[in-house]
């Protein structure tokens, strides 16, 4: 019997619609409910991944998920009868729900039926949910697992034909990612289009031994390049997670639902409207002793940028870290990430001295870039703490293009449009010194601390450079390095930060342990005066202008 013949009968013998909806609980029933020795169901939990629906409850506020499209999918009915036999879900899950009690929109992908590939409405779904995200200006979130409605040959014979391969929704996913935040948890292998959209957001997160990440399965690779790997070998954590494809790697799914939402803490739900401001109970005016102390005296050691950052940000409380880091598994010698102060979210943005000195090299270009146009886009003034001894340079790094991606960094710092404070904690020197440092287009502050040394080039190798000859000429190693020491004597005056403020070089020089207090009076300032105010919701995100948003009917 016909789907047209079974409601027509299921008309004639009922005065009401209760017939109509009980297929339609049904129906929500078999898709809700995976059968317990569903061969699929059965390959998610062999595997240690959870099931689309546990995934849902686990990552959303308890009770809020209101789903879109529950019953696509491919029912089957008994011919004679007109009963419901069986139900085909679709591969993926899309809906309204909630993440700390603000509204968000889910595309989650279910690995479980046909391994995540295209089927079931889900061309039109994938697309939807971007487009409600954008037009609702909420978050999105996407829980990727499989191609997330990429191809199958199998399609062919199912449609009858090939086709041409169209962009699949991730026009929609670029339009989503210009007004409100895009998240992605990559909860499996995520293939094709599901890469694409991973890297089409503002933050992804894979989870150790359970997710890879790929263009082409290994099979295909094999097919092409003859390559025999393993989904590890191929795109695992420590392929992805250290060059910058993902931001952050999660040890389970749910540290992965919970780096999210704290990542969406510090966002707005869009371009229109500020960040929220939180209660952290953490007085603006703390002043930390260890800070006085914290950048060694003498200038070859480390010390810990995190502690540094920590001792400066609001404390952490029981629902938001004090500071969340964004790729710490990448371009490693800068430090991004989100923290509060006095409540109001801020970016931070630094070097790690302990790696490779801090020399900024071109992957912590790509970070830099990054991060400060993600900030810039959502209207998050940045802290920027100093410690720029320049670009990483060598054969690699010039083989790396780092002077190309630096400037791309430069650039982004330069038209930025959002406030950035900037202490100068240690070093700034040369091109990349100048990129992290300089104010002259007026929008910004620059302070700095009693440990600052700054120049076109640290002095240890401009001595090198300028005083050759002399060095060369010496009669021994221990004198050559005598005749070092002496230069170094002779400039160390000159090099003191308070000679650059006494001509107005700087702007000023801090007690370090000021700084928290300087910069979360800084903080509610901004939010307050400086930050644009909000935007008409009839406005869409235009384009740029002179490195400031424009904004069209």
């Amino acid at each position: 019997m016909s789907q047209d013949a079974k409601s027509s009968k299921q008309r004639k013998s009922s005065d009401d619609w209760k017939d109509a909806l009980s297929d339609l609980r049904k129906q929500q029933k078999l898709a809700h409910n995976p059968a317990p020795d569903d061969p699929g169901y059965l390959r998610q939990k062999q595997n240690g991944k959870l099931h689309v629906r546990e995934r849902l409850a686990a990552l959303l506020d308890p009770d809020t998920f209101m789903e879109i499209g529950s019953i696509t999918g491919s029912p089957v009915y008994d011919e004679s009868s007109g009963e419901l036999k069986s139900f085909l879900p679709t591969n993926l899950i899309t809906g309204w729900g909630k993440v700390q009690g603000r509204k968000v929109f889910v595309t989650a992908d279910d690995f479980s039926v046909r391994g995540g590939h295209a089927d079931g409405g889900i061309a039109g779904k994938a697309p939807y949910g971007e487009v409600q995200a954008r037009k609702a200006k909420v978050p999105l979130i996407r829980l990727l697992d499989g191609s997330s409605g990429g191809g199958s040959v199998t399609t062919y014979l199912s449609t009858g034909a090939t086709y041409i391969p169209g962009l699949a929704g991730l026009g929609q996913s670029m339009d989503a990612m210009s007004v409100v935040p895009v998240s992605s948890a990559l909860l499996g292998p995520v293939v094709g289009l599901g890469a694409a959209k991973a890297v089409i957001g503002h933050f992804s997160v894979m989870v150790k031994g359970v997710s890879q990440l790929f263009a082409a399965e290994p099979p295909v690779v094999k097919q092409a390049t003859f390559e025999d790997l393993t989904k590890e070998q191929l795109g695992g954590w420590e392929i992805h997670a250290r060059n910058g494809t993902v931001d952050n790697v999660a040890i389970s799914e749910l540290d992965a639902f919970q780096q999210i939402r704290t990542f969406l803490s510090f966002l707005p739900p869009s371009i229109f409207v500020l960040p929220p401001v939180h209660n952290t109970n953490d007085l603006a005016t703390r002043r930390e002793e260890e800070l006085i102390s914290i950048i060694p005296r003498r200038r070859g050691r480390s010390y810990d940028i995190r502690r540094l950052i920590r001792l400066i940000v609001d404390n952490p409380t029981d629902d938001t870290p004090g500071f969340f880091e964004i790729g710490s598994t990448w371009g490693q010698n800068i430090v991004s990430g989100f923290a509060r102060l006095s409540g109001r979210s801020i970016g931070v943005l630094a070097s790690d001295c302990t790696v490779n000195g801090g020399a900024i090299d071109a992957l912590g270009s790509q970070k830099t870039a990054r991060f400060v146009n993600l900030c810039d886009q959502f209207n998050i003034p940045i802290l920027n703490l100093v410690d720029q001894p320049g670009f990483a340079i060598g054969s690699l790094a010039e083989r790396m293009a780092t002077i190309r991606h630096g400037a791309s960094a430069i650039a982004a710092l330069y038209h930025a449009s959002i406030p950035i404070y900037t202490v100068i904690i240690r070093r700034a020197f040369g091109v990349a010194g100048s990129g992290f440092t300089d104010p002259e287009d007026g929008k910004n502050t620059r302070i700095a601390w009693p440990s600052a040394d700054w120049g076109s080039l640290p002095l240890e190798g401009g001595i090198e450079a300028a005083y050759k000859r002399q060095l060369d000429s010496a009669e021994s190693p221990e004198a050559r390095e005598k005749l070092i020491q002496d230069l170094l004597i002779r400039f160390e005056d000159v090099r003191s930060p308070l000679r650059t403020a006494n001509k107005f070089g700087v702007e000023e020089i801090i007690d370090p342990r000021d700084t928290r207090p300087i910069v979360c009076d800084w903080a509610i300032h901004v939010y307050e005066h400086v930050l644009p105010p909000l935007v008409s919701s009839r406005t869409v995100a235009f384009g740029t202008q002179a490195g400031r948003r424009v904004y069209r009917l």
